[in-house]
């Protein structure tokens, strides 16, 4: 395999829209021959579609010549040693036994390089089975009122991390596009591009993960084993959220939103979140704890992340009694020594005790004697006597030593009745039964933890009876307010229309008469234009005076508006300045004050003269042109009043259509409560029978640690003295 040079430029992949292009010719760019001639899914457009993402676009693809479906990645950006990674994890999947995985997660691929031709280069390729799944957030749009299957999810989900992290591997995207759940709601893992494998270890990392689902202390070179850590509690949290509280769906999640219940933002920033927030205080205290756990990992760094297996608590197992009658099978999800129902699945359950105990003590007493006991109870006469010799001897001895022979006689039997196994196996019984009897929950206490429990839902259930109604009363308040609104809105723009349409004939006067004026205006210049100063020059204007005019361009009646006087201070007079159609002020050599009155009086015959000649009506034509638009503004508004009501019938149909869909909501979500609320009941019952049989076996127990305690006491030492002599 070929080095690419630190500082070699990386290679250009092409876009989406290119492959895309490419894919209409699969007989073309494909060597493969699986993928030679395969037939791609296609747009309305007819374009081969693609599944778009960062680094690479997805199309689907049927094989030719098998008829299998494949999913075919091609690559848009580059990723380092993209070869070697999907060879290491290729290989590292392929040695998976799938009989040892929770769920056939993992999916066949096979990496092509130099597969696809675009322009004048190929490309690789990777080339996937096709699975007929969704994504996790489509199926929880479809099933998150379902808390049973969102339960099981949730379990499925763990597991698939159990699996990953035993076979040493992380995903590194962990996210609700990447989980797929099939049509047996087992889960498939899809987009390897950023996994961990043990051969990869030492290469940095090629992406961050989706952003609202990693750390936010997570780097673009972390690569390990932990990868996908704090990614999986986010995941599991929220499972298991949706679960306990249906409704967490629709008040955290946004329609196409690209995170289930928290977003980057919420792990960054947890005092400001309102939906961490809002699962923090949530009552069931699996979901807060769940929360609180998420938001404690979010600034602790990545090697230090407990795996998703931390989140499952050991569960203490119940005592083994041998039982004379079996009990009923079925186990309670909860109550004492049971699992809350959030666990079950994730650690076995404990052996269920049955009704009725018996228990198997030592034997009630010593039972036949050894030759240690026979052995025993002949030196005991002899040590005393020995003792009572020493005594009456009359020699002088210390105390100890004439005692010694009792002290003997003493030792001998204590060690004597320390090797009966009648007394170890009553202490080992003793043991065992008060071992037992410390597993099980105190009776009065569970009880009294259900009847709270039950009070506590039971209040829940009331309230939420309760909120039913008025839910259906506010959806039909809004109906009302809708209906009222729709109605308003068509009212005010009728009179708006109505308005307009009442000063068309208004408008079609000022149309008319700004027009002939527009008419008249336009004949006076026209006529003022055609009276040249050369042709007919005023009195007084020679053709020297009326060169010298032309020459600062008054040529015509049309290029002047008249004249000012000018005070000469210089030679006390007075002269004047003509002012030019544009206003600006000329100084014509010759052109004194009584010329200018000259120039003005016969600029005046001209215009009185146009004037007088001006038209004095409009032509038919042109009134007709904007009668016209009179007429096609007053259809135009006469339209929009029409239309109106078919709009605001729309809305009413939409709102009408609103109220029935709330309905059909509230209905669903309170059947679906209350077949909830049946099964907690029933649940409750169980609990409550299963709490009545643990409270006759801790009965038999306690009366079982009494007997063996009696028992105990049948085997001291004045007993064993007893026994040696007498034999019982």
């Amino acid at each position: 395999m070929s080095v690419r040079s630190p500082t070699a430029p990386q290679p250009q992949f092409p876009s989406g829209a290119a492959y895309a292009e490419a894919l209409q010719h699969t007989q073309l760019c494909f060597r493969h021959p699986e993928l030679k001639g395969a037939r791609p899914d296609l747009t309305k457009l007819g374009l081969p579609r693609a599944i778009s993402g960062a680094f690479a676009s997805v199309f689907s693809l049927t094989s030719a010549t098998s008829g299998q479906r494949y999913a075919v990645k091609c690559f848009t950006r580059y990723v380092p040693d993209q070869e070697r990674r999907y060879q290491a994890i290729s290989a590292r999947l392929a040695r998976l036994d799938r009989a040892e995985l929770s769920q056939p997660w993992n999916l066949g691929f096979e990496y092509l390089p130099d597969a696809i031709s675009v322009g004048q280069e190929r490309y690789p390729v990777l080339k996937m089975e096709w699975i007929e799944a969704v994504t996790l957030s489509s199926w929880l749009d479809d099933n998150h009122a379902d808390r049973f299957a969102v339960d099981r999810l949730a379990d499925r989900f763990s597991a698939l991390t159990r699996d990953l992290s035993q076979h040493e591997i992380a995903h590194g995207d962990l996210q609700h596009g990447n989980l797929l759940v099939a049509g047996d709601d087992t889960l498939r893992l899809v987009d390897y591009d950023g996994m961990y494998v043990p051969d990869l270890a030492g290469l940095g990392g090629t992406e961050r993960g989706h952003r609202n689902y990693q750390s936010p202390l997570r780097g673009n070179d972390d690569f390990g084993v932990e990868l996908d850590r704090f990614s999986a509690w986010v995941i599991f949290m929220s499972l298991k959220a949706i679960a306990t509280d249906p409704t967490l769906w629709n008040r955290l999640h946004q329609p196409s939103g690209e995170f289930l219940l928290l977003t980057e933002e919420d792990f960054s920033s947890p005092g400001g979140s309102t939906g961490l927030q809002t699962l923090l205080a949530h009552p069931d205290q699996v979901v807060s704890g769940l929360a609180d756990r998420v938001r404690s990992l979010a600034f602790q760094p990545l090697e230090l992340l407990p795996p998703l297996s931390d989140a499952i608590p050991k569960q203490r197992t119940a005592p083994t009694v041998t039982t004379t009658s079996p009990g009923p099978a079925a186990a309670p999800a909860g109550g004492a020594g049971g699992l809350p129902g959030w666990m079950t699945g994730h650690v076995p359950s404990p052996a269920r005790p049955t009704s009725t105990a018996t228990v198997s003590t030592s034997p009630d007493g010593f039972r036949g004697r050894t030759a240690l006991d026979v052995a025993t109870a002949l030196l005991w006469p002899l040590l005393l006597a020995m003792t009572g010799v020493l005594l009456m001897s009359g020699l002088p001895m210390p105390t100890a030593v004439a005692g010694a022979p009792v002290a003997a006689a003493l030792l001998l039997t204590a060690f004597a009745r320390s090797r009966r196994v009648e007394r170890a196996q009553a202490r080992a019984a003793l043991a065992g039964l008060t071992q037992q009897l410390s597993r099980l929950d105190e009776p009065v206490k569970a009880a009294e933890k259900l009847r709270k429990e039950k009070e506590k839902f039971e209040a829940a259930e009331s309230k939420r009876s309760a909120a039913h109604p008025k839910e259906q009363d506010k959806l039909t308040a809004r109906y009302h307010a809708e209906l009222k609104e729709a109605e308003q809105r068509k009212v005010r723009k009728q009179r708006d229309i109505d308005k307009k349409i009442g000063k068309l004939a208004e408008d079609l006067s000022k149309a008319l008469a700004k027009a002939l004026t527009d008419k008249q205006n336009a004949y006076v210049r026209d006529r003022l234009g055609r009276r040249l100063i050369a042709d007919s020059p005023p009195h007084g204007i020679g053709p020297t005076l009326a060169a010298r005019l032309a020459a600062v361009g008054i040529r015509s009646a049309a290029d002047f508006t008249g004249y000012r006087t000018v005070q000469n201070n210089s030679f006390n007079s007075t002269g004047a300045v003509l002012v030019l159609s544009n206003g600006r002020l000329v100084n014509v050599t010759g052109i004194g004050e009584a010329k200018a009155i000259g120039l003005d009086l016969w600029r005046r015959d001209v215009v009185a003269s146009a004037v007088a000649r001006q038209p004095k009506a409009l032509g038919t034509a042109e009134r007709q042109q904007i009668e016209q638009g009179i007429t096609r503004r007053r259809a135009q508004l006469t339209d929009q009043r029409s239309a109106l009501e078919p709009a605001t019938e729309a809305l009413r149909v939409q709102a009408r259509k609103k109220l029935e869909d709330g309905r059909f909501r509230l209905t669903q979500e309170h059947t679906l409560a209350g077949r909830e609320a049946a099964r907690q009941r029933q649940e409750f019952s169980q609990r409550a029978v299963t709490l009545k049989q643990n409270r006759a076996i801790h009965e038999s127990l306690s009366a079982s640690v009494e007997a063996a305690r009696m028992s105990l006491r049948r085997l001291a030492y004045a007993h064993y003295v007893r026994f040696i002599y007498v034999g019982r």
